[in-house]
């Protein structure tokens, strides 16, 4: 028997935890001077275009954003099968920088990882800071992220999904 997914996270609830996330981001940055934001293919990518978006309408600035893969940095290739390649667009050099790296969940801490190793062949940023939509715990290393939409605590064998509508044609997050 399977069972019905439970929603997490309806569009209008996920709208205002990205105008809270957005904010939180000035704040901890300071404002927005040097600062890049990263978006993880694949949902990271709109999310972080989102989140510039929002910046950009409170601070009446425009912030880089960009979008990172990590395809050949992960380390389960063999556990998930062949994976086609996205290509980066780092749109300044984050040297120095205050880079954002932004993915819908974190889960494991593999992701994050492998994007930490990506990010360094492109320059030394000044600070890396993670913001992620949904923590749902359970890692295998030590990564945490600094800011978080939504913490949703889960058993292993629950799957938690974030539809985007630029992906999925709508906006939510449900619970497996």
């Amino acid at each position: 028997m399977s069972r019905e997914p439970v929603e997490i996270l309806s569009a209008a609830e996920l709208r205002r935890t990205l105008q809270r996330l957005a904010t939180q981001i000035i704040e901890n940055n300071r404002g927005v001077e040097d600062l890049v934001l990263l978006g993880i293919y694949t949902r990271g990518v709109p999310l972080a275009e989102r989140l510039g978006r929002l910046i950009d309408g409170l601070e009446n600035t425009s912030v880089p954003v960009g979008a990172l893969d990590i395809t050949l940095y992960r380390d389960d290739l063999r556990d998930i099968g062949v994976r086609p390649l996205s290509r980066s667009e780092i749109p300044c050099d984050v040297t120095e920088r205050n880079v954002y790296l932004v993915d819908d969940v974190i889960y494991r801490g593999r992701t994050v990882r492998a994007a930490l190793d990506a990010l360094t062949d492109y320059g030394r940023p000044a600070a890396i800071r993670l913001a992620v939509l949904v923590d749902r715990g359970w890692r295998d290393l030590p990564i945490h992220p600094d800011l978080v939409g939504r913490q949703l605590p889960t058993a292993r064998h629950e799957q938690v999904k974030v539809l985007l509508e630029e992906i999925d044609g709508r906006d939510g997050v449900l619970l497996y």
